[in-house]
């Protein structure tokens, strides 16, 4: 599966989901993450959807394959955040929300946001 494929799959799981068409979608990205087990995207998307199904524990394992990926990444850690405070474990919950600030600010300490032009002159 090229690229092009792997991320037109991933957006047409996407679609499907949000017209309700859970079980294309998750479909779908079982058949992006079979063909591609190192695509962050794929994985991520699949945490999501299962997320949102209340399917907690694929929601978890998928989420830690994309944490695998990219353990800096500040959407898969809130992600995990999301998942561990649903499962009822506040400590992991709030190590993975410390891990998304974390990312946030050096998000933010590579990219500041410019001066406001409306401020005080």
């Amino acid at each position: 599966m090229t690229d092009d494929e792997l991320q037109t799959l991933i957006e047409e799981a996407t679609a499907d989901y949000a017209i309700g068409d859970n079980e294309a979608a998750l479909t779908k990205l079982a058949r992006a993450t079979a063909a591609a087990p190192a695509s962050f995207e794929a994985w991520h998307a699949l945490a999501e959807v299962n997320f949102s199904l209340r399917r907690l524990d694929a929601a978890l394992a998928a989420a830690e394959r994309a944490h695998a990926l990219r353990p800096g990444d500040l959407f898969i850690n809130t992600t995990l955040s999301r998942i561990w405070m649903e499962r009822g474990d506040k400590a992991r919950a709030e190590h993975f929300g410390a891990q998304a600030k974390i990312g946030s600010w050096k998000d933010q300490l590579k990219n500041p946001a410019p001066p406001d032009a409306g401020g005080l002159r």
